[in-house]
């Protein structure tokens, strides 16, 4: 692990583990079967690409998408490492360099999708270059719970028993019967080191507003926001068209993306998104797995996702540099129709319809929470909190009611009817309307016509929403989306149960209209952070990849809030490995400084260390006694790469300095006693 450690600081400019991290990386180094579910922004890619380097051999990384893999491969070459990708995207050029690279046993990770798994000279390929080790990304894909389920995914068990080495699996989300298929198709259900390292994303505020004017809503939260990254999801094509041409009229730099566009289209959104500060997505759920964009700010959706899981994942593409994000999730009475008729419609046997239902029960109680919305999250995958302080309902605690009475007097209405009309023909008869049809079908002579005239309309409209979202009532679709009673409302229709309900949709506040997120940094440095921003998008620009690949959001604040004025102040900013320094330090050092620093590539190899300040202390003492001590004597100077191996070398003694390359007798009479003194001292 002291290896593992120095890499993380040397090569990816991080000083510590983040929580978690270290057990895992252990486990893999060790050669370990491992799952690890760790939540997005957490820090999973980095638990294989450490071991990676550390292992002899190659690692081969399993991973869903084109642009996911491209993504790491660029990003772990800009940190110095040599990795590569076998995808279909790759040019011939790019293809014969991975393999090149495979020769010459440079490599260290190899990308790839499981589609190449299908033929049988990939497996041969592996064994010939040495692969040590199978790294999974996006596990949950195996399963056939999983909302993104690869059946390429299926063949990766096969290749580990082929190849006889560890697998390491990694996932952001996963209930329980997602990680027993995870452990059956890659580990042949023998458990595997198993990491659980929690869902919460405490810097993401969690809201939900019902639907009222969706299109005003979401234009009001991203103007709250504007110039900032965000993503809006959207349940049809068509929508995500028709609001992204709103924003763009209301002043939003904005795009729509679906399956229905052309690749190539879809390809040039994906680029602009990861190098354009401040572009909005609208999109179905088909964007997003393979973007790695670390800055998205907010993410919002139009329509209600379909799954809690869905919903895990669609807001952790947000804040995955632990800054804070912000979600809204607008729903109404349609979408919980739509989401309930997709299922019962669906060619599904009735158990997974079952488990679908059960699924959709599930986000719909945080969408209806009566309390903190990341414990209801939290609960749905095993975990217990406290109240987070960071969502709507903490925020603004909702105003709840003993609906017990109302709830009744809706059932019997339903039943009353013969279960053949939706909420809008039994509000009516609630609230004692006597509207042509009312009236047509005698429905104005019945007990319950005009039990409910002590709750308005949009009361009684929040009434059947929040019983169909508790899934007491469920729209049938064989009866053109009439209500019908479910079993779990029989006990409160016999008086053995009571529910508590909210009052909540004739609230003048609602989740959009919260003040956006607090700026990145303080007014002060604002200027600066946008100068950084510009030098950044510039280099990145020249060399044709996505912004954060240079730095991200992150690692510019940390510049402007400590504005390093040296080369070795700026290695110890996060995110700022030895390769990265050596790039871009002197560039970005002169945004702060108005000069650059240049250093000898030397003298560069100990930037932000402590021996650096030791070869700065040996480079003035050999200044000072270059003509010796009366300044006098013939010139001597050591090198540059002389200086920095007594750093590293420590000598103590005379003889032992003497025998450091570029040192002599003449030097170590001039130099020796200073040196091992300043040695002695640092």
């Amino acid at each position: 692990m002291d290896q593992a450690a120095s890499l993380l600081h040397s090569v990816f400019g991080f000083p510590d583990f983040r929580p978690g991290q270290a057990e895992i990386v252990q486990a893999v180094l060790e050669g370990r079967n491992t799952l690890a579910i760790m939540p997005t922004g957490g820090g999973k890619s980095l638990c294989f690409q450490l071991p990676a380097l550390c292992r002899d051999g190659v690692t081969v990384v399993i991973s869903p998408l084109i642009a996911l893999m491209r993504d790491q491969v660029r990003a772990l070459k800009a940190a110095g490492v040599e990795a590569g990708a076998l995808t279909s995207g790759n040019t011939d050029e790019e293809t014969e360099e991975v393999f090149a690279a495979l020769d010459e046993g440079r490599l260290k990770l190899l990308y790839m999708a499981p589609e190449r798994l299908a033929s049988t000279a990939t497996a041969t390929l592996l064994r010939r270059v040495g692969c040590s080790l199978i790294a999974v990304d996006e596990a949950h894909c195996v399963s056939q719970w999983g909302h993104d389920f690869r059946p390429d995914y299926l063949r990766i068990g096969e290749l580990r028993r082929a190849l006889r080495v560890p697998l390491a699996a990694f996932t952001a989300t996963a209930d329980e019967e997602t990680r027993a298929e995870i452990v059956t198709r890659l580990f042949d259900g023998e458990a595997p080191a198993t990491f659980l390292r929690g869902f919460d994303r405490p810097n993401i505020h969690l809201a939900f507003a019902v639907k009222s004017t969706p299109r005003e809503q979401i234009l009001r939260f991203a103007a709250a926001r504007k110039g900032q990254s965000g993503i809006v999801y959207c349940g049809t094509r068509a929508k995500t068209e028709v609001l992204a041409q709103a924003l763009r009229e209301a002043g939003h730099p904005s795009v729509a993306y679906h399956g229905g566009m052309e690749a190539e289209a879809r390809r040039q959104v994906e680029i602009r998104f990861q190098r354009e500060d401040g572009l909005i997505v609208v999109a179905t759920v088909a964007f997003g797995m393979g973007i790695d964009k670390p800055d998205i700010r907010w993410v919002a959706h139009a329509d209600l996702p379909k799954s809690i899981e869905g919903y895990y994942q669609e807001i952790g593409r947000a804040g995955r540099d632990g800054s804070p994000a912000e979600t809204l999730t607008l729903y109404g009475p349609d979408d919980i129709r739509l989401r309930r008729s997709q299922i019962d419609e669906g060619a599904a046997p009735p158990d997974r319809k079952a488990a679908d239902h059960a699924r959709l029960n599930a986000l719909l109680g945080l969408a209806e929470a009566l309390k903190c919305r990341r414990q209801v999250l939290l609960g749905y995958f095993g975990e217990a909190a406290e109240p987070c302080g960071n969502c709507d309902l903490c925020d603004r605690p909702a105003q709840l009611f003993d609906a017990t009475e109302a709830v009744r007097k809706a059932l019997s209405a339903i039943l009353r009817t013969g279960e053949w009309f939706g909420a809008g023909h039994l509000i009516d008869i609630l609230t004692g309307t006597a509207t042509p049809k009312v009236r047509e079908r005698g429905h104005d002579q019945l007990p319950t016509y005009a039990v409910g005239r002590d709750l308005s309309k949009a009361a009684w409209g929040a009434v059947f929403r929040q019983m169909m979202g508790q899934d007491l009532i469920r729209p049938d679709t064989d009866r053109h989306g009439a209500l019908r009673m479910t079993d779990a409302a029989r006990p409160i229709l016999r008086g053995e149960a009571r529910v508590t309900l909210r009052r909540d949709t004739v609230a003048s506040a609602s989740a959009e209209d919260r003040v956006a997120a607090r700026s990145q940094v303080a007014d002060e440095d604002a200027g600066l952070l946008s100068l950084l921003k510009a030098r950044r998008r510039a280099l990145a620009e020249a060399q044709n990849v996505p912004a954060y690949v240079v730095f991200p959001d992150k690692t510019l604040i940390e510049m402007a809030e400590k504005k390093p004025l040296t080369l070795d102040q700026m290695a110890g900013i996060t995110g700022v490995g030895a390769k990265k320094l050596e790039s871009y330090g002197s560039a970005f050092l002169e945004v702060i400084t108005g000069a650059g620093e240049t250093l000898h590539p030397a003298r560069m190899r100990l930037a932000g260390k402590p021996e650096g300040a030791v070869f700065d202390r040996l480079a003035e003492v050999q200044l000072q006694l270059s003509h010796g001590k009366d300044g006098t004597g013939k010139y001597l100077s050591c090198t540059h790469s002389t200086l920095r191996q007594i750093v590293e070398r420590r000598p103590s003694t005379l003889g032992e300095l003497q025998a450091v390359q570029g040192m002599g007798a003449l030097k170590v009479e001039r130099f020796g006693e200073a040196f091992l003194e300043v040695l002695r001292d640092g």
